[in-house]
C-alpha cells in the first residue's frame, strides 16, 4: 500500500513523490484524505484495562462480548420515561412518556 505525507501542503507519495491529486482534484470539494485523530486514553468500564486507541477498543468490545451504543437499540429510543430517574439526575422525561 502506498503511504502519503503531506509536503508544502501537498499529498504525495512518500517513496515516489508523486502527487496524490491533481491540481484539478485538489479543487474540487472534498478531495483530500480525512484524517481522523485518536481517543482519549481511558480505563476500560467493564475490566479496568487501559484503552489507547480504536483499535484496543474494538478489542476490548469483542473481548466482553459487548457493542458500541445506538439510541436505536433501546425501546425508548434514548428517550427518558421514569420520573425518578430524571429527578435525580436533573434529566426531563420525554414528551410522550408524562
Amino acid at each position: 500500500m502506498t503511504r502519503y505525507v503531506n509536503r508544502d501542503g501537498r499529498w504525495v507519495s512518500a517513496s515516489t513523490g508523486e502527487a496524490l491529486l491533481t491540481d484539478e482534484q485538489r479543487q474540487a470539494p472534498l478531495a483530500i484524505p480525512m484524517i481522523i485523530s485518536d481517543i482519549p486514553e481511558y480505563a476500560s468500564p467493564i475490566d479496568g484495562r487501559m484503552i489507547t486507541s480504536r483499535s484496543e477498543r474494538r478489542d476490548d468490545l469483542k473481548r466482553n462480548n459487548c457493542v458500541e451504543y445506538e439510541p436505536s437499540m433501546s425501546p425508548t429510543k434514548g428517550k427518558y420515561r421514569n420520573k425518578a430517574f430524571c429527578e435525580k439526575r436533573g434529566l426531563t422525561v420525554s414528551e410522550e412518556f408524562r
